[in-house]
């Protein structure tokens, strides 16, 4: 086997998220690094600052030395899936009829299309994935807005809102969980009680659960899969290697059907699969099979960072509102009470010089507020936060907040 390692900085240290130097970061080309200025410090699209873990560098240098480069298979990676999602989540999903995608987007307009006819309404959980909104106008679907309910501790599904707009006339539900951009992960009650409200209305439910290994100590993820209900053997889960190991641009996914929807991906087109990649397959199946060690460090380093967010939040800017997400490295702030308008990213990137997702692309309720991913070396973040601050240094006092004084 050809031999490669992940690199390890001159401190010794091998946690994944301080590996890398700012400069050696500004010499990769993604669409992170990439999108704004080198003095910009980006912290908004769902990108790691992360070496590869060393198993799946190994197996790609491998598939490259030997010119494995061509046209992809599902080859081994369902059932490396399915082994992952048994001992992670309890649960071992059938290998059988799962289906590879380019990535989950991709998946989730596939099974869409295959589940719902053109005109059907889609709901979705608001602020939601930006590109929900851009793909299902553009496959001819209705996304119906169903806010998640903003509580004193944090988010929740609001499960009166979904019934009413299920009620309406839905067919189906795309189920973002974990949530994107919220880190809020939804439990076993949540989920059953999702499956009665879809099984009483007809709404056939497609799950988006790509941040899945993501979970910190105190949540548990639960395959909406995995239920015992008729709706959940109806549904269709989208799974990938993507975020937890940072291969977003290898190009590899899953559709996973419950036991009831086998029949309905076997309608998708074999072109769909012909489209992933053979290096995010390669990388998946590693990823799945040997990549845990690697992943418990990174949650380590991501649970540690999570934590420091809210200390620097606290100390520099104590007004803004930060619910530790349950889930993934995306960090929902809400700084409606600074008075910076709709769109605080472009506040922070133009006089902070610190790149966050904008909030309104998430929906109307992302008004106000704006994502910041932490999945980078606790420096970064800290400077980033720091700089945020200064940014609002000598602003007058947003009328009636007094939220400046707090500064």
């Amino acid at each position: 086997m050809t031999q490669t390692s992940a690199h390890v900085p001159d401190d010794g240290h091998a946690g994944p998220l301080s590996a890398y130097s700012l400069k050696e970061l500004q010499e990769r080309h993604s669409v992170k690094w990439r999108e704004y200025p080198p003095d910009v410090l980006p912290m908004w699209v769902a990108e790691m600052d992360t070496p590869l873990a060393e198993p799946i560098a190994a197996a790609l240098v491998e598939a490259v030395v030997r010119g494995d480069t061509g046209y992809a298979v599902a080859g081994g990676l369902p059932e490396a899936y399915a082994g992952f999602a048994e001992r992670r989540f309890g649960r071992r999903p059938d290998p059988a009829g799962m289906r590879l995608v380019p990535d989950v987007m991709g998946g989730i307009v596939e099974v869409l299309r295959l589940v719902t006819g053109p005109g059907d309404r889609v709901v979705v959980n608001t602020p939601a994935y930006p590109p929900y909104f851009y793909w299902l106008p553009r496959i001819g679907r209705e996304p119906v807005h169903s806010p998640l309910a903003l509580t004193p501790d944090g988010y929740r599904l609001d499960l009166d809102a979904l019934e009413r707009d299920f009620a309406a006339g839905a067919a189906a539900y795309l189920l973002c969980n974990p949530h994107n951009p919220t880190g809020l992960v939804f439990g076993e009650d949540e989920l059953l009680a999702v499956a009665e409200l879809a099984g009483r209305y007809g709404v056939r439910v497609v799950a988006d659960e790509i941040h899945a290994p993501l979970v910190f100590d105190g949540a548990r993820h639960v395959p909406f899969e995995s239920l015992d209900a008729p709706a959940a053997a109806r549904s269709i889960t989208l799974a990938s290697a993507s975020k937890a190991w940072n291969l977003a641009g290898l190009k590899a996914a899953l559709a996973v059907p419950g036991a009831e929807a086998h029949g309905d991906l076997a309608g998708l087109s074999m072109e769909i699969s012909e489209s992933a990649g053979l290096f995010g397959v390669i990388a998946s199946q590693v990823a799945f099979t040997a990549g845990e060690p690697w992943l418990a460090d990174l949650m380590a380093g991501l649970t540690a960072n999570r934590a420091l967010l809210g200390d620097l939040l606290a100390e520099h800017l104590p007004v803004v509102g930060y619910q530790p997400p349950q889930a993934t490295y995306l960090a929902w702030l809400d700084f409606r009470v600074l008075g910076i308008g709709d769109d605080p990213a472009g506040w922070f990137l133009r006089r902070g010089g610190v790149a966050l997702f904008p909030g309104p692309r998430f929906g109307p309720t992302g008004c106000g507020f704006a994502r910041f991913n932490f999945a980078t070396g606790a420096d970064r973040v800290t400077q980033a936060v720091r700089q945020m601050a200064a940014s609002l240094t000598g602003r007058p006092r947003a009328s009636g907040a007094g939220a400046l004084d707090a500064l």
